[in-house]
């Protein structure tokens, strides 16, 4: 279960390179165990920190920037989030606060992982994406998801729209996963398995 992601507004922290992979984003060393929990001080370990395994900022990196502290909004190139299917990428962008991710383009299974754990994409035509990493930071972005449209305050005249489907929008809008979904109809669930306990009581019997 996530935060319900219906408009939000942040600040944009700006990663423009195309075929960013999940390795990238949250190296295999960083991943110690299954849980959720510390990965975000594992998100893109290898450029933010001055040498592997080690906790050291390096202040080149975008995300270490004093004016993009607390950024919640990445931008980005063509195919982010390209690689392999590990989840942990996700989990750890969301720990760390990212909520919107607007790229040219991403890698499919990433771009499914993020509408499953709160984290919304956003793909956007290549003028549009660089237009708004070409303003100056920190720039601050709004999101409406209800309208499917984003603004950007120091970019008056940039206001595009985005395309989602009706049931990613669901979920993250109810901050929901799909097995939480399911659940909101527990009660349809619950009065099913009553009637079918009555039809067949061999399949419930205790063994």
């Amino acid at each position: 279960m996530a935060e319900p992601l219906i408009k939000h507004t942040g600040i944009a922290a700006v990663l423009m390179r195309d075929n960013i992979d999940t390795d990238q984003i949250i190296p295999s060393r960083e991943m110690k165990s299954v849980s959720r929990q510390g990965l975000e001080d594992g998100l893109f370990a290898g450029w933010r920190y001055t040498e592997p395994g080690g906790r050291v900022p390096n202040p080149d990196f975008v995300l270490n920037q004093p004016d993009l502290v607390g950024a919640s909004i990445l931008v980005a190139g063509e195919n982010f989030g390209c690689g392999s299917s590990r989840e942990h990428a996700v989990w750890a962008l969301a720990g760390y606060g990212i909520r919107v991710i607007i790229a040219k383009s991403f890698g499919e299974i990433f771009h499914g992982n993020c509408l499953r754990n709160g984290v919304l994409p956003i793909m956007l035509s290549a003028a549009e994406v660089e237009a708004l990493a070409a303003t100056p930071a920190p720039a601050t972005v709004s999101v409406d998801l209800a309208t499917q449209t984003l603004h950007c305050a120091q970019l008056p005249s940039w206001q595009p729209h985005f395309e989602i489907g009706a049931y990613p929008k669901r979920l993250l809008m109810e901050g929901l996963d799909p097995i939480g979904l399911t659940l909101t109809d527990q009660d349809q669930i619950d009065a099913y398995f009553a009637r079918d306990a009555q039809r067949r009581p061999w399949l419930y019997s205790a063994a």
